[in-house]
């Protein structure tokens, strides 16, 4: 890996490293921003841990749907049924979550782009920034996961197969009264649309990302804020590329590298969307040379699966809005693209 990077010849997007001076590791809120803070932290950062501990704990039920749909009788789709269950629970869990998400990252935005400051000093709001930054290594990691799981689609399609045959009439309550046969209906439509939506939200490969791209492009083409957090957004990298490069070298570093390498990465696909000439132009204020070289330097010493360089590199080049644009340095797209 670092001779292929020692002998790409990564000319463009040299912009230099501003200095923020700004601590992403030990941020806290200050009282100004208290309030929204311990609301978006209840709503966004909390939930999190659990998120990721189900979704970590996943076991797919393929032997069980095999079985239902190779041999379909009343047992083995009980089974499959019975096996399927709480993965549909978590699904719901998780689209639940990116409903906040939806809600909660115009309600951060609108503290951290809109009020007319400088975005480059991350102090104003150092809290809220600390909590968009936790957001975004939650994102990382979660899709990551998902990612990993190919057959949550798989067991969650086989719900949708028997939600379509009328099996959610069996937790329904039987009843021969018409008031409870269109109540049985409209529970079974209800169910049907919410069964549709978390479909499409699984069927991407990293839906939290997308969520959170789609969520902020929306909220910033919407209020004219593309400037304001394009430059907030740089900030948040230049904060995480300094962290990371006098950092990385101390011991026992190892969890603050792989949060800020997360969020580094994530916050360059989310500038690349958001600004129109993407993070990999030549006029970019984000170095994306000096990323890779600082991505390649830390997972030398501070090795960790989920932050290694592939999947750091493999997140930029398949949710990057401008990589394969003519304007991108070869150099840098050859580098992506070989990883």
């Amino acid at each position: 890996m670092g001779q292929i990077l020692a002998s790409l010849n990564l000319r463009g997007n040299d912009t230099i490293v501003p200095e923020i001076n700004f601590d992403i590791e030990n941020a806290t809120p200050s009282s100004e921003e208290l309030g929204i803070y311990n609301e978006l932290y209840t709503l966004l950062v909390q939930p999190s841990s659990n998120l990721l501990k189900t979704l970590t704990q996943y076991k797919p039920a393929s032997e069980e749907v095999r079985n239902a749909i190779a041999t379909p009788n009343q047992e083995n789709e009980d089974k499959a049924w019975n096996s399927i269950l709480p993965t549909v629970d978590a699904l719901r869990e998780f689209y639940s979550y990116s409903s906040e998400l939806e809600r909660g990252i115009p309600m951060l935005l609108n503290v951290l782009c809109k009020d007319g400051g400088t975005t480059k000093d991350l102090d104003r709001h150092p809290g809220l920034t600390r909590l968009f930054a936790e957001i975004l290594d939650f994102v990382f990691e979660f899709d990551y996961l998902k990612i990993r799981n190919p057959t949550l689609q798989n067991d969650f399609s086989f719900y949708r197969r028997t939600l379509q045959r009328g099996r959610e009439s069996r937790t329904a309550t039987k009843t021969t009264t018409p008031t409870n046969d269109q109540s049985d209906l409209r529970l079974a439509i209800n169910e049907d649309d919410l069964a549709n939506q978390i479909s499409l939200f699984i069927a991407y490969p990293t839906p939290m990302l997308k969520c959170v791209i789609d969520t902020t492009t929306k909220y910033v083409e919407s209020n004219q804020l593309v400037k304001c957090t394009s430059e907030w957004l740089a900030s948040i990298w230049a904060a995480c590329y300094q962290t990371l490069n006098t950092n990385y070298k101390k011991a026992n570093n190892n969890s603050v590298d792989t949060f800020c390498l997360k969020v580094m990465i994530v916050s360059i696909i989310l500038y690349d969307h958001i600004d129109p000439n993407g993070a990999f132009a030549k006029n970019s204020p984000i170095n994306v040379k000096s990323s890779l070289k600082t991505i390649q330097n830390v997972n030398q010493i501070n090795q960790q699966e989920q932050s290694s360089t592939s999947n750091l590199i493999c997140a930029l080049r398949y949710n990057s809005k401008h990589l394969n644009d003519e304007s991108t340095p070869k150099g840098i797209k050859n580098f992506v693209m070989t990883i």
